[in-house]
């Protein structure tokens, strides 16, 4: 039985990563966009779970990790923001993996 991410210590995760990461480089090789795609996001809600939910603060707007688009954070919950991509009126969550810390 699989096990969830937030009950894996940091070595599982970082374990799951890697595993993840191998699969998501021999589905593109393949051109699976599909499962790349999906390998792609496993490793975001995995990497959220290595960091600190408490870096991200409501109110503020974040950078997407590699996209031009902004995110502005309405509330947390767990390792997701809720709030809204570049003030667009409908709220959404992301795994905090996908946006840039800001330098404290």
């Amino acid at each position: 039985m699989e096990r969830r991410y937030s009950q894996m210590t940091e070595v599982e995760l970082r374990n799951e990563i890697a595993m993840l990461k191998e699969k998501a480089q021999k589905a593109e090789q393949m051109g699976m966009v599909n499962e790349y795609a999906v390998h792609e996001r496993k490793m975001a809600m995995a990497k959220a779970y290595l960091m600190n939910p408490d870096d991200f603060k409501p109110g503020e707007t974040y950078a997407f990790v590699n996209e031009a688009s902004t995110f502005k954070i309405t509330y947390m919950n767990g390792v997701f923001a809720w709030g809204h991509r570049d003030g667009g009126k409908e709220e959404e969550a992301v795994p905090i993996s996908l946006l840039e810390q800001k330098n404290k």
